[in-house]
């Protein structure tokens, strides 16, 4: 990240009562808001944290981790954490072309043969290279029905992708795609020569200090019981894990695989708010964070919230904080987004210092785009901010 010493926020709340646990420095109005969330019957409970590049400002739990058992929520409650996984496979690619193993601008085929025979859907060659399919801009079919479930490791859905049909020409838009990412954490493999999840268990989340953080789901660790809101009652109702996640004989998916707690997470965002550091050990190289935080996707629109049934919020949304509540807001404004390959952060909001004054660079006075928030809603100019793509060592 390029400013590290603004602040920023990592929020779980995925699971109903009002009590507050307080865990650490907490700063006010967070608690609040998560607290009406509670009271809505919008969420069961919250694990919140903020953290600057080198102090934790605010840890606070709310509500509880089951509604019905009455277990509250606790620092080291673990959540699936999804689609925050994608940008730790990102960061393990780009510590790996640190190394010089590989390169994002190598084809896919140079480390997954069976992608040089793979066709477009105008039966022209695909040639991926590893950027488009860290950029959910590759068409590459997704892996769906039994065969899916039957994967042991990544290299059993290998086949399957490409079987699949390609969804459409590799570079022609932006559309969500697991495989992709997926495809990823399996170059991983072959290039490291280790299974995804002990290349992360060596490389990031022991020297982290993310002691948590797992693919694979043990008694030791209770697992947040997940809700989702009835939309007749109004009531939040149990929902159970997803079944492709969590047991040890399936893949240790880059897509969405992970489990962590809030704790665990704060500090793989500390080590990107320095730069790629933490504690004087380096994880990431400048080259390499210039290009995570640096829209990769040119002027393709990206994100799938841009639509009526989520009152078009989000343009270009990415991975990070999108603001959210105004009393959280007032706090925590937010100021860079990384995309969800981890290599793709999208279009980048105005930066907002903590106490509402706002700071511009000259880069995105050239390229503002206006708001496209719902009534109500403070309006702020989006900008787009891009930089020169950095040479890497091949």
């Amino acid at each position: 990240m390029k400013h590290p010493g603004r602040h920023r926020a990592l929020a779980a709340a995925l699971c109903a009562a009002l009590p507050v646990f307080a865990d650490g420095p907490k700063l006010p109005g967070i608690g609040a808001a998560m607290q009406e969330m509670i009271a809505k019957n919008e969420i069961a409970g919250a694990v919140t944290v903020v953290v600057t590049k080198d102090k934790l400002l605010h840890l606070e739990t709310t509500g509880f981790a089951d509604v019905a058992a009455k277990r509250p929520m606790t620092p080291d409650t673990l959540f699936w954490i999804a689609s925050m996984t994608k940008p730790i496979t990102g960061t393990a690619i780009l510590m790996l072309q640190d190394e010089g193993k590989l390169n994002v601008a190598d084809p896919v085929a140079k480390y997954l043969p069976g992608f040089a025979n793979l066709k477009t859907p105008s039966g022209k060659p695909a040639n991926l290279i590893i950027t488009q399919i860290l950029t959910h801009t590759s068409g590459l079919g997704e892996a769906n029905g039994p065969d899916a479930q039957k994967a042991k490791t990544l290299a059993d859905l290998v086949p399957l992708w490409l079987a699949a049909p390609m969804q459409y020409e590799p570079g022609e838009k932006w559309k969500y795609t697991q495989s992709g990412i997926n495809a990823a954490a399996r170059m991983v493999e072959v290039v490291s020569g280790m299974t995804f999840d002990a290349f992360l268990q060596k490389r990031l989340f022991d020297p982290l200090g993310m002691k948590h953080t797992t693919f694979y789901l043990t008694p030791e660790l209770p697992l947040v019981t997940a809700y989702a809101k009835n939309k007749d009652t109004g009531l939040l109702e149990p929902v159970p894990p997803r079944p492709e996640f969590g047991p040890r004989d399936r893949p240790p998916q880059g897509n969405g695989g992970l489990y962590s707690t809030a704790p665990d997470y704060a500090r793989f965002c500390q080590m990107l708010l320095n730069g790629g550091t933490l504690e004087g050990r380096r994880y990431l190289s400048a080259a390499a964070m210039k290009f995570l935080t640096t829209p990769q996707t040119g002027d393709l629109p990206t994100g799938f919230f841009q639509n009526d049934t989520y009152g078009h919020h989000g343009a270009n949304y990415g991975w990070g904080i999108g603001g959210g509540r105004d009393a959280l807001a007032r706090h925590l404004r937010p100021r860079r987004r990384v995309g969800h390959a981890g290599v793709d952060r999208s279009r980048e909001r105005r930066r907002l210092c903590p106490d509402g004054a706002a700071l511009e660079f000259p880069e995105q006075r050239r390229q503002r785009r206006p708001p496209q928030l719902p009534a109500g809603r403070r309006q702020r100019a989006r900008e787009t901010v891009r930089f020169p793509r950095p040479p890497f060592p091949h």
